[in-house]
């Protein structure tokens, strides 16, 4: 004959167990969903992150007003854009001036790009 204290405990053990394993499975569950809405995150990062590079790249200065002369406006300063990214004037006076030995003055800089007043 089975020890009756044996047997509750068994059956105790195994109610535990069920309840264990039950928690564990909605457990598991709230993870996979969490697991896969942090995959769409990533694909939606990644295709914006594509899409604004490609923004980035095919944009050009665009042309303005300023005191009535048409002007190239210059993009905002960020990490990531290189000097390419201004215009071809503006390339010019960086060049300028890291070729110069010390301090420019804005007249040379004009010599150079070609922008000297009669």
């Amino acid at each position: 004959m089975l020890d009756p204290e044996l047997l509750e405990r068994i059956t105790t053990r195994r109610a535990e167990l069920d309840e264990l394993e039950e928690q564990l499975a909605k457990q598991l569950a709230e993870v996979r969903a969490e697991r896969d809405e942090v995959a769409v995150a990533e694909r939606v990062l990644e295709r914006i992150t594509g899409q604004l590079a490609e923004e980035r790249s095919s944009t050009r200065p665009m042309p303005g007003q300023v005191g009535g002369r048409a002007v190239m406006l210059i993009p905002h300063r960020e990490p990531g854009v290189e000097e390419d990214a201004l215009p071809w004037d503006y390339q010019r006076i960086i060049a300028a001036v890291r070729q110069a030995a010390g301090p420019v003055m804005a007249r040379e800089v004009g010599e150079v790009g070609g922008w000297t007043s009669a």
